[in-house]
């Protein structure tokens, strides 16, 4: 994806700037996907794999991006707070 793009986004429920996903962070979401555990914002069980992600500076927000467009739609949105033991790359998430 586009840096430029992703340097001008944000979540556009809390305001906050993104970054990708890194692929650590990917393979975690994946497997609560695997396993059936994650939801998105509005409640709908999550069932396909994420290629490519977007998430809140303060790692609490993920955004899929579909063939290089990010999908910003607050209720498309993956709450990282529902996946135990989820955390960011160490000093990736931290507030700007």
């Amino acid at each position: 994806m586009d840096k430029r793009l992703i340097d001008i986004l944000c979540c556009p429920v809390s305001k906050r700037p993104l970054r990708p996903l890194t692929a650590t962070e990917r393979d975690n979401l994946n497997g609560a996907i695997r396993a059936g555990s994650l939801d998105t914002v509005a409640g709908e069980k999550v069932t396909e794999a994420i290629t490519e992600g977007l998430i809140t500076t303060d790692g609490k927000l993920v955004y899929r991006v579909e063939d290089g467009i990010p999908v910003m739609l607050p209720e498309a949105g993956i709450g990282t707070t529902q996946l135990q033991g989820f955390t960011t790359e160490s000093g990736l998430a931290q507030n700007p």
